[in-house]
């Protein structure tokens, strides 16, 4: 699943291919795909101003209405010259007034698209929830006080975008080790200064991913077709049986949430009851 940089990979890459651009039709090959038809057909005439990112999902300005986007499990966007027919899983298409087209592609067919009138995206129950960002501008007083007070693995907590907006598996596991968090451990046992410790290694890992162009593990490509590479700087996600970067015992994967878990037994060590540990 794109994640938060590869989301916003895509979206600057996005914005210097289509930004300006007229939308002159729309080609709704799969209906699911949208959440309301005729209303998504509001699109039509508009100019795309410019493409935004919260958390995962990709916001379309257009001059009357704003287009939300969430990519979920396979969703991409390929702009052609001419209409991919032969591609059965190419379920949306706009057609551009520079006569290029912008696909919309998703295999699973899990990823949605809403129009919203200018203002009224902002309300909306999918931005509302949405925690706060895994940027320069992160707010480590109030992660401390959400920590605190929520019950549940470390893991879970930062799945939860209602915590941290961008963050999945890949990097949960990956922000983990950086920090020596045992994935298990109960969030409210966590110290202020591992909590610290936490959020510098969730912004400092956004950051290069992003700068990495994203992780290409299956298929994310970015919107000019090319894989991202911070795959290459991951330590222990998908590495199960490999020796840890930093103490060569070997990572480990176990199941949280439903979710695949990778993590070094030696670095990250659970932190059980109130055995608080600083770092």
């Amino acid at each position: 699943m794109p994640e938060l940089p590869e989301v916003e990979t895509v979206k600057r890459g996005l914005n210097k291919l289509i930004a300006k651009s007229t939308i002159k039709d729309v080609h709704i090959n799969y209906l699911p795909i949208v959440t309301n038809e005729q209303d998504f057909k509001q699109v039509i005439g508009q100019t795309i101003q410019q493409i935004t990112r919260r958390g995962k999902f990709l916001l379309f300005h257009l001059d009357k209405g704003v287009i939300l986007s969430h990519l979920r499990m396979e969703g991409k966007y390929i702009l052609s010259d001419q209409i991919l027919d032969e591609d059965k899983h190419v379920h949306l298409y706009y057609q551009l007034d520079n006569g290029q087209f912008l696909n919309y592609r998703d295999v699973r067919k899990f990823g949605r698209l809403t129009y919203y009138p200018k203002e009224s995206v902002f309300m909306s129950k999918s931005l509302t929830q949405l925690g706060q960002e895994p940027d320069e501008n992160f707010d480590v007083s109030l992660f401390i006080e959400q920590l605190k007070r929520t019950k549940g693995t470390i893991k879970q907590v930062l799945l939860n975008q209602k915590v941290v907006a961008g963050l999945g598996n890949i990097y949960v596991d990956e922000v983990l080790f950086q920090a020596h968090i045992h994935p298990l451990t109960q969030a409210s046992l966590l110290s202020e200064n591992q909590i610290k410790n936490l959020a510098t290694s969730i912004v400092v890992t956004m950051k290069r991913a992003i700068a990495s162009k994203g992780t290409t593990i299956r298929t994310y490509q970015n919107a000019f077709g090319e894989n991202g590479t911070y795959q290459h700087q991951l330590q222990v996600y998908g590495k199960t049986h490999q020796p840890c970067p930093v103490c060569q015992t070997l990572i480990e994967k176990i199941k949280v949430g439903g979710r695949g878990t990778h993590f070094c037994p030696q670095c990250q060590k659970e932190i059980k009851n109130d055995c608080r540990i600083d770092r």
